[in-house]
Parts: C-alpha cells; structure tokens; sequence
C-alpha cells in the first residue's frame, strides 16, 4: 500500500537540498535554523550553541554549512524516538568556537548579548536572505498541514521577538504571515492557500508545492460530492421517517373514524398505510386514477385533522399519540 509522505517531512526533505551560493544566504539560513532550534547556552568564559532538529538531511545540511562556511566544527547526537517523544531528533552541539559563531552570525550584539529577535544583518538583507531565514525556521520547527478548511503553514518560534522578525521577513517576501500565542507558545502562523504556495515557492519547495496543490484539487473535488452524498442521504432518512410517522398516524385515524371515514379520505389513507416507506410522489403515482402529490397530501392532511377532531370530542388520545416517541419530531 502506497502512503503519501506527509506534507511537512516532503517540504523539508526538499528544502534540506536547496542550492545556496550566496555567503548572506547562507548566514540567513543558518540563523534561521539556530535561532528557532535551539539556544545560546553562556557559561563562565565559554558560550555552547546548541540545536534540535527533527530532520536528518537539516541536521547534515547545518553541519556540512557550519564548517565549509564559518571553519566550526559541531558535535552531532542522534536521539531515537521514544513514547515520550515521537521519532528521532538530532542534536547538533558546538562546544568549541560558539562564541565567534555567535558573533559572525549576529545571534551575539556587540555587547555579547543574545539577540532574542533576529539579527539585523538577516532583518536588513535581501529577499533573497529573507527566503533563507524563512528557509532555515521552517526546516527547524516548521509545519505544514494538508490543504482543507484548516490548512496552514506554521513556524513555533523560541519567543514574541523571534516570532515578529519572521512575520516582517515575510513581509519583505510579500507574505501576509500572523504572529499568534497558541497553547502557550509563539507561532507564525500562515493560512491562506496561495499564499501558503508562494511561501513555499520562494523558500524553493516548487516539487511540494506541485503536490499541496494536487491534494487542495482533489480534496475541492471530492468534498462536495461526499457533501452531497451525505445530504441525499440525511433527506432520504428523514423522509423515511416522516412517512412511517405519518402511516401510523393514518392508522390510529382510520380507527376513530371507523365507519364515519369518507371514501377519497380512507382509500388515500389506505394507501399511506400499505406503503410506508413511499414517497407522496409515489403515492399519487400508485393511485386509481393517477393523482398529484398535493392531491394525497391534501387527503391525508384532511383525513389526519378530521380524525383529530373526532378524538377531542371523544376525549381519546389524538393521531399522534400513535407515532413512536423517537419519531415524533416528523409527524
């Protein structure tokens, strides 16, 4: 059996092979990556970089960066899945060198302080750097949810600050991305269907954007079939029970009358009762001579108030009195 790769795991599987010459492309991706996967660990004369992906081609894709770009080599540990924490997370460690990474990349002010948003070399940059630190926080803590009434892409981001810079370095991709607090944590959060493509498209996943689109396309065909199928359904069950709902209350008419029912309103009531999973439609059409379906309703309408009548005179219980408890809401 063929299962379709999930939508998230696709992205990033094509955004980890994502050709990137530029050194200021490169610098923005990594940031993106960094920033969003983990932190800056500041210890007495030393400062550790350490980050946590979900993705093992981003895992290789940072560490093959970090050293042929910036000269820093990393630790990388590969945590197997557990019932706590579903699949295999990759940790990537800088223990030597953190501090001049820091500086290079601008994830350190020139106080030596973390930056908690984003650097201004990446919130500054080109389009093109723009489409990197969206790149990088995507491949990091990015979700991308199949296409539908609650179709999204979305990036949790470490904090309010981090999570502002990515709406702003969407704006400058010409992306209308929100930042949202969703179960105590920040988000950038980006819902409508073509801009979701868009966004895609310029951080360079067209192959998973060819594919959201197939999906949106089948779902926008199928959903309102399955729609329609469904109503069909629900009218043809209600008009079930309406019509053994109303072939007991003919029943229980028949017997007030007794000998008192005219002929048309007894021979129209008759056929109600002989078949009562019929349409009035079909009722008219079963009759001798043919009748329209708002001539046996009318009988029977006549036939039911008539009955109904008689039994308040009577002081006996009424027609619908006859009909199931669970079918009352139809008679």
């Amino acid at each position: 059996m063929n299962i379709p790769m999930a939508l998230t795991a696709t992205a990033k599987e094509e955004l980890a092979r994502v050709p990137v010459t530029r050194l200021s492309e490169r610098l923005a991706e990594v940031v993106g990556i960094l920033r969003f996967g983990g932190g800056l660990q500041l210890l007495p004369g030393r400062l550790i970089i350490e980050t946590e992906l979900d993705h093992e081609g981003t895992a290789y894709r940072l560490r093959s960066t970090l050293r042929d770009t910036f000269g820093t080599e990393c630790e990388l540990i590969t945590l197997n899945g557990s019932t706590s924490r579903r699949g295999t997370r990759y940790v990537l460690r800088i223990m030597d060198g953190g501090a001049e990474l820091a500086r290079k990349t601008g994830l350190l002010d020139p106080r030596g302080r973390p930056v908690r948003g984003m650097p201004p070399s990446v919130v500054n940059g080109s389009v093109a750097d723009a489409a990197a630190a969206w790149r990088g926080a995507f491949l990091t803590q990015g979700a991308l949810t199949e296409p539908g009434r609650s179709s999204a892409l979305e990036v949790v981001a470490p904090g309010p600050e981090a999570a502002l810079a990515l709406v702003g370095a969407a704006r400058r991709l010409g992306v209308t991305a929100k930042a949202r607090e969703v179960r105590q944590a920040d988000r950038v959060i980006v819902r409508d269907a073509e801009t979701i493509t868009k966004l895609l498209t310029v951080m360079g996943a067209p192959k998973t954007v060819k594919t959201w689109q197939q999906r949106q396309t089948t779902k926008e065909v199928g959903s309102p079939s399955n729609r329609l199928a469904n109503f069909d359904d629900a009218n043809l069950r209600r008009s079930a029970q309406a019509a053994v709902a109303a072939s007991a209350r003919v029943t229980r008419a028949l017997e007030i009358l007794g000998n008192e029912v005219p002929a048309h309103l007894e021979y129209a009531g008759k056929l109600r009762v002989e078949h009562q999973q019929a349409s009035l439609d079909k009722l008219g059409r079963l009759a001798e001579p043919t009748m329209t379906k708002d001539a046996i309703a009318g009988r029977i309408r006549r036939l039911l108030a008539m009955a109904d009548k008689r039994a308040k005179e009577l002081g006996i219980p009424d027609t619908r009195e006859a009909v199931p408890a669970e079918l009352r809401d139809h008679s």
